[in-house]
């Protein structure tokens, strides 16, 4: 049996190798045989003007949100700091000021 370790990105045991590279048939991935750390693509997000956040940016809200299960309102310039991003529809998990941690999405909000 092969001892190819499995592909970092499907985790699909039938890696292949060519050369230096180690290749997986069912995803396209390629790797080094020689990298010991996984190689995770980098999640790009994009605020309402199309700036890159990262995790630990701070931003403002650019339009008044509802906050869901409650009559409370996030209002157009209130400061929110980037925890990390994730993948999903509400791609921010973050603190909002005066609200606490929430999740919102990328496109209501504006890089300070």
């Amino acid at each position: 049996m092969s001892n190819l370790p499995p592909c970092p990105k499907c985790n699909s045991e039938y890696t292949y190798e060519d050369g230096a590279q180690l290749i997986c048939p069912e995803c396209a991935h390629e790797w080094s045989a020689n990298d010991t750390a996984i190689d995770e693509e980098q999640l790009i997000v994009r605020d309402a003007n199309g700036n890159l956040l990262a995790d630990g940016d701070n931003a403002t809200v650019a339009k008044d949100l509802k906050i869901k299960g409650t009559s409370s309102v996030l209002k157009v310039g209130t400061k929110v700091k980037i925890i990390r991003l994730v993948d999903g529809d509400h791609n921010l998990d973050c603190k909002v000021d005066g609200h606490g941690a929430m999740m919102l999405k990328s496109e209501f909000v504006k890089k300070a």
